[in-house]
């Protein structure tokens, strides 16, 4: 889905010769970042050698170059190992993921118990694999809430941030949290190059939504990381609340995500009605 050669690019595209302390003398440049030969002279490699590198002809940059390149696009730590995944498919692959992937009876035990708190079970391409009833009420009330117990008819959660407008007004800051959202599925994408249910979800968003077009030429990458979020609920209005992500199986991608207020404040109380609406 993504290749050695389109990171490069995008991540060349995005720096300014001034970003980098090399002088322009005022002449017109006619592309919009760092040329090739800039870039392989910033990392000390030859033109000809960084030109394979984008076309995908030299699958065997050595630690050395890609820790160069590396450096001279400024790239942060994140980015730096995704580039690493990039060029080393082979040696980062991973187990591909069973048929139909399951939460554990233990992490299901534990999302019954958190009455008060949404919390929801995701696989690795976003499929809802389990959740509390505050938390179905929360993230999607309107969806019938057995289908996260029937593997053909999941709830996706990319899906339903990019194509359903329950979602969307949901996330206040809903350009900020689609943003997100793909720069976490592009580092899944490099991790897993070869799994075709991710490759399906990400040709069917490229082709039915716009937005998500545009973020994936982007090429940005990120972790799914604990942030403090505005929701806009249908039934219980406007919260603000804390989202926290913890990984219950380290040998997938699943994640457990929980949602909660501060103690005392008016999102605290939001929820608190939330949860007796469900328990009704």
């Amino acid at each position: 889905m993504e290749g050695l050669g389109e990171f490069l690019q995008s991540r060349r595209a995005g720096l300014r010769p001034a970003d980098v302390g090399l002088v322009s003398y005022g002449e017109r440049r006619r592309v919009a970042g760092l040329r090739r030969e800039e870039l392989a002279q910033l990392a000390g490699v030859s033109v000809s050698y960084y030109i394979r590198l984008e076309q995908g002809q030299s699958q065997n940059a050595s630690d050395e170059v890609l820790a160069a390149l590396a450096r001279a696009l400024r790239l942060s730590d994140l980015e730096r190992r995704h580039l690493f995944t990039l060029a080393r498919p082979a040696a980062a692959a991973v187990p591909p993921a069973p048929e139909v992937e399951h939460a554990r009876p233990g992490v299901r035990q534990l999302l019954a118990a958190m009455t008060d708190v949404p919390a929801v079970v995701l696989g690795r391409c976003g499929d809802v694999l389990a959740w509390n009833r505050i938390g179905h009420a929360f993230l999607a009330g309107h969806v019938d809430p057995d289908r996260a117990d029937r593997p053909a008819e999941r709830p996706n959660k990319a899906r339903m941030l990019f194509l359903d407008a329950h979602m969307r007004e949901l996330y206040v800051d809903w350009s900020s949290k689609t943003r997100e959202c793909v720069a976490y599925l592009r580092m899944l994408a490099a991790r897993h190059a070869d799994d075709p249910k991710l490759a399906e979800l990400v040709g069917d968003l490229c082709v039915r939504s716009q937005r998500f077009a545009e973020l994936w030429a982007d090429h940005a990458i990120d972790e799914c990381v604990a942030a403090v979020r505005e929701f806009r609920h249908p039934v219980v209005g406007r919260m603000t609340l804390t989202q926290e992500v913890l990984h219950p199986d380290t040998a997938s991608d699943q994640i457990f995500l929980t949602f909660t207020a501060e103690p005392g404040s008016p999102s605290a109380a939001a929820l608190q009605l939330l949860s007796l609406s469900v328990r009704a």
